[in-house]
């Protein structure tokens, strides 16, 4: 046998795994302590029920993009993992202050200082690993804000939101963390934390008006909202529900890959109208919404608290949103059903 060069030797004892260090191992993560520290990381008091526009919304939008930054996601916004959002301040008759999506910069520039507010959608990307497919995007959403301080009630003036939707974004930050873990997406998935969905969709709106890329090379949206206790009338703990079942194949391709998942059983409260992805139907995305949500009565109240939640559902719905996302990065594109399309009605 001839004599190997010295680095020559290197390499090939490497290749038999000899000569070199064991790979490290990845720490183990407990997915009910991860759930739970995210969530106590967006529905503090301290963030005072992340209203859009105020201070509180800010630390959220921070705390995210720190936990994108952490997992490696590529920045994607403007400024960093932030894509900020100009905001101004809309005053009804009643001296009630509401926030508006202004139509650009510059007509922020023209607004009073003291009418002028901050918004941001964070925003971060895992490329995707197949060339031929790449510059395909799957846009995995979820809301950040929530309604802020009311009326106090037993005491407690803060929503801080834990359900709605703190959930989701916990699922869409760990549904990443996931994908980094496991082998690469073929798609390229842009996961995005959006602000002013209470009030608007303003910061999906504005993404809308102004995306990362263009809006035609996204094939599918799924959000994320309320997922934070079972829903009995879908059989209870760990299943899920997808708005607009019917109008779309996403559903009918997530049920045949596993995934425990069904229509909507509530249409009459039309929640496929309500939540981001609307604002991507309407471009023509394949866009619906994953929720566990069961009409609870802690909605949009003080009482909507991390106590509330169920951390072990919440996970097993987050394991099967992250396989979902999976047959939705690597598989067929998902497509509109004959009359599934949302049209956007003309105002008269």
């Amino acid at each position: 046998m001839p004599r190997l060069r010295p680095a020559l030797l290197a390499l090939t004892l490497a290749a038999c795994g000899q000569g070199s260090p064991p790979p490290a191992v990845t720490p183990a993560v407990d997915p009910v302590a991860q759930v739970t520290r995210l969530l106590g990381g967006l529905a503090h008091d301290s963030l005072e029920g992340r209203r859009t526009g105020q201070p509180g919304a800010w630390k959220a939008a921070r705390f995210i993009a720190g936990e994108m930054e952490r997992l490696g996601l590529v920045p994607a916004g403007d400024s960093g993992f932030i894509q900020r959002v100009p905001l101004g301040t809309r005053v009804a008759a009643n001296g009630t202050r509401r926030p508006m999506l202004l139509p650009s910069w510059a007509d922020w520039d023209s607004v009073p200082a003291e009418r002028r507010q901050w918004g941001g959608n964070v925003i971060g990307v895992i490329p995707g690993a197949d060339r031929s497919l790449a510059d395909e995007y799957i846009l995995l959403t979820a809301h950040y804000d929530h309604i802020g301080i009311g009326v106090p009630v037993a005491g407690d003036s803060i929503n801080n939101g834990a359900d709605d939707d703190a959930s989701g974004v916990v699922a869409i930050l760990e549904i990443a963390r996931m994908l980094k873990a496991g082998p690469p997406p073929r798609r390229t998935v842009i996961v995005a934390a959006m602000t002013g969905e209470e009030v608007g969709l303003l910061g999906t709106n504005w993404f809308v008006r102004n995306p990362w890329r263009p809006l035609a090379q996204i094939v599918g949206n799924l959000e994320v909202e309320m997922i934070g206790r079972p829903d009995s009338l879908i059989g209870g703990f760990g299943k899920t529900w997808l708005t607009g079942y019917e109008r779309s194949s996403l559903g009918e391709m997530l049920a045949a890959g596993g995934i425990p998942i069904v229509a909507d059983p509530r249409l009459s409260q039309n929640f496929f109208m309500r939540s981001d992805n609307i604002a991507f139907a309407y471009e023509g995305i394949v866009a619906h919404t994953l929720s566990t949500f069961n009409l609870h009565a802690d909605y949009h109240r003080p009482s909507d608290e991390i106590d509330k939640m169920d951390l072990a559902h919440m996970v097993e719905v987050i394991r099967a949103a992250e396989r979902a996302t999976r047959i939705m990065t690597d598989g067929p594109r998902p497509t509109w059903k004959e009359g599934g399309r949302p049209v956007r009605t003309p105002r008269p």
